[in-house]
This record gives C-alpha cells, structure tokens and sequence, in this order.
C-alpha cells in the first residue's frame, strides 16, 4: 500500500511559445505517455492515483536542455516518465521534444524533482 499522496507533473518548454491548443495536447500526450509507463512499471501507484482523483501539475522549464535534464533525472531515480516528439503536423518540425510527463509517483519524490520549477 502507498501511504504518499500521489501525483503526475507535465512539463512544458516555455522556449516553444506553443498556441494554447497545441499546449493542451502536448500535455494530453505527456500525461498519458507517462501513465502508460507507470501502469507498466508502478501498477500500485496508478491504482492508487486513481482513486485518490488523479492529481496533475502543470510546470515549465526555460529550454530544451533543462527538459532533457530533468527527464535524465527522473530515469534515475526512477520514476515512470514520458517524453513528447511532436509529429510536427502543425506548428513546429517532426521529432520536436515539447513536454515530460512524470508519473503518477509519490509526492515527495515529485517534490524533489520538481518542486523548484514554475507552475503554468
């Protein structure tokens, strides 16, 4: 049994300057990516997300690299995490990283990976 709260953070580059709409799906697909990991990966942890209302945050990091760094990061502690390459269909080229969905994962440790970073 997980006695942390948990929670799932989606992580957008704000370098992108994305439409509103785009940022929403972006963050569609980080969450879920991200979900599907952890259903894989931390069974218990979805499970228990889910019933507690399945948490999210919103945040964002300056560039490209501090999104790569911050995906490094969470691989090694390790949390089940999400990166986004857009198919670049509509307003930037293919293979673009946009987002990072991290989770669902105890609190605590999303804190400490994240918890510096600016909300949305």
């Amino acid at each position: 049994m997980v006695t942390d709260e948990l929670k799932q953070v989606i992580v957008f580059r704000r370098d992108l300057k994305l439409s509103r709409g785009k940022v929403v799906v972006q963050g569609a697909h980080a969450a879920l990516g991200a979900f599907e990991r952890a259903q894989r990966s931390r069974r218990e942890w979805v499970d228990t997300w889910s019933r507690e209302g399945q948490r999210k945050i919103a945040v964002q990091v300056d560039s490209l690299d501090d999104l790569l760094d911050l995906h490094s990061r969470a691989q090694r502690i390790p949390l089940p995490c999400f990166l986004v390459r857009d198919a670049g269909y509509t307003e930037i080229p293919p293979g673009t990283v946009t987002a990072l969905g991290i989770g669902p994962a105890p609190e605590d440790a999303m804190d400490r990976l994240t918890g510096d970073l600016k909300l949305m």
